[in-house]
């Protein structure tokens, strides 16, 4: 389902570029990324994302977008705005798809 919303949000969002193996290889680390490091990054930032009341999440999201990117070659994100767009859109894009086609 994340391979979909990649190249969904790469259409869509100007300065995301993204191959379709890229698309693969890069929802295979990102979800890798998501079980490992994402937790600690969430558990360091509890204090901010307690502030914000969770928004802070979005950030730590597209920082590991963002991170993926500087890995898989042919998965390019141009800056830290369009990663963050990003992520929102692959997370809205994802959730519509698991909502809609049920295991």
């Amino acid at each position: 389902m994340n391979v979909a919303g990649i190249i969904v949000t790469a259409s869509i969002i100007e300065g995301f570029n993204v191959t379709v193996l890229a698309a693969i290889v890069g929802s295979v680390l990102l979800g890798f990324v998501n079980a490992t490091i994402r937790p600690i990054i969430l558990l360091i930032t509890l204090p901010i994302n307690m502030l914000t009341l969770g928004l802070f999440t979005l950030i730590v999201n597209a920082l590991m977008l963002w991170l993926v990117s500087a890995v898989v070659k042919g998965f390019d994100i141009q800056g830290f705005g369009v990663a963050f767009m990003a992520a929102l859109l692959i997370t809205v894009i994802s959730f519509l798809i698991s909502y809609f086609i049920k295991d």
